[in-house]
């Protein structure tokens, strides 16, 4: 592929500097760098996997299918921790690409089964090859033992953030938020 998919600060001559600046002031806050780390890691991602004709969210799509095997189209979308909605989009432009293959369920047909054809087996090395560039480039600089306290620390950092948002106490409120 020649061209990436979603422009970085880099391509169009800027620098780093120049691509943390919506924060303002904030720019070293904790929100802030969590909010700049995860768009870059969303652009590296997405430049990396374009190298394969893959979006992101396609690769753990793949990868759950070769580590769980054929599902159906609602238990994929839990393994992968989407929306149904959001899996059927990733789902149909995997099929066209011929990645995946849906056919109904013999013992139920409204279920929808999905599938790694030889094509989307085939590509599984090179989804592992393009998450281990990944994890290189985002850990450069750092000793393995900061890796893991870094993960350790982001483990935290979800598990915090999953309980405030799913609680339900919050799911209300989200939910009464975006109905106004």
């Amino acid at each position: 592929m020649t061209e990436p998919r979603i422009d970085t600060v880099y391509e169009t001559g800027g620098s780093c500097e120049d691509a943390g600046g919506e924060c303002g002031d904030e720019a070293e806050s904790l929100n802030c760098l969590m909010v700049v780390t995860g768009r870059d890691h969303r652009v590296l991602l997405a430049n990396l996997l374009a190298e394969i004709d893959l979006y992101p969210g396609q690769e753990r799509v793949l990868g759950a299918l070769g580590e769980h095997g054929p599902r159906s189209q609602n238990a994929l979308a839990r393994i992968v921790g989407v929306d149904v909605s959001t899996m059927t989009k990733t789902l149909q432009r995997l099929e066209r690409s011929g990645f995946v293959s849906r056919s109904p369920c013999p013992g139920n047909r409204r279920i929808s089964m999905v599938e790694l054809t030889p094509a989307g087996r085939a590509l599984l090395p090179e989804v592992d090859r393009v998450m281990a560039e990944l994890h290189q480039r985002m850990t450069r600089g750092l000793s393995d033992e900061q890796v893991e306290q870094l993960s350790s620390l982001l483990k935290t950092v979800k598990g915090n953030l999953c309980r405030e948002t799913y609680a339900p106490e919050r799911s209300a409120l989200v939910g009464s938020h975006r109905a106004q």
